[in-house]
């Protein structure tokens, strides 16, 4: 049976989304498989933004935040990835941004790389990345550009 509530990797907007019936499916939304992300909405913005933390900690996705700089946006992805300590430096350049990761666990970074391209849409347009001196850690430089969708 077809999931009656599948996106097909749209983005959904979801109005009084702070509570009751309209928070249920914010959730069920952001932590669809298929999901594009969803755009929590209420009128009163403390609901809204605990039902937006309930959907992030839980692992879903939340629509991409067109306002935020990508520079800003790979910073506060590291941090909540637990990279932010190893973050050597982010520069935006006229496309997205350059980042440096030094001393990096690889399968976290491999998650924060998906993590900004599926959720935030920056891409990768180019990436070295080198071992570093212990076991599982790397360094690695990085451009992002924000993808075409």
């Amino acid at each position: 049976m077809a999931d009656i509530l599948g996106l097909g990797g749209r983005v959904a907007l979801v109005t009084g989304a702070g509570q009751g019936v309209g928070r249920q499916i914010a959730l069920h939304l952001g932590g669809a498989l298929n999901s594009g992300g969803v755009v929590v909405n209420d009128y009163v913005l403390e609901r809204a933004e605990a039902v937006a933390a309930e959907i992030r900690a839980g692992g879903g996705m939340l629509a991409p935040d067109t306002n935020e700089a990508p520079v800003v946006l790979v910073d506060r992805v590291a941090r909540e990835s637990g990279l932010g300590t190893m973050l050597r430096g982010t520069q935006p350049n006229a496309t997205g941004v350059r980042v440096q990761l030094e001393a990096a666990p690889f399968d976290t970074m491999i998650t924060w790389l998906a993590t900004l391209e599926a959720r935030y849409g920056l891409a990768i347009d180019s990436i070295t990345v080198d071992r570093g001196q212990r076991q599982g850690l790397v360094n690695a430089n990085i451009t992002f550009s924000q993808a075409k969708h």
